[in-house]
């Protein structure tokens, strides 16, 4: 998926879209910051990317808690419209 493919669906369940393609694009940057970590020599551009990838991992832990804040928020309101849905009473056939 491309930066622009991005689509809203503003009726977010368990995930979020947006969310979703900030994980994935913070999780590219720490790729490209470890590949240029085993590849680079300049110890400046080495040390910048090093930072890059802390600040990356740091915002990837921020966007996974919030989609596990999603997903519980969710699961709550679920189970408070589980809990007004009407029971059906057991059979009392007599078989």
């Amino acid at each position: 998926m491309k930066l622009n493919d991005f689509y809203c669906e503003h009726n977010c369940r368990n995930t979020c879209n947006a969310l979703t393609k900030a994980l994935q694009l913070e999780s590219e940057i720490v790729r490209l910051s470890e590949e240029t970590l085993q590849q680079c020599d300049d110890d400046s551009i080495k040390e910048f990317m090093t930072e890059l990838a802390e600040n990356s991992s740091e915002r990837i832990m921020g966007i996974m808690q919030k989609l596990n804040e999603i997903r519980a928020r969710v699961h709550i309101l679920d189970g408070i419209a589980d809990s007004f849905e009407p029971h059906t009473p057991p059979s009392t056939k007599i078989h």
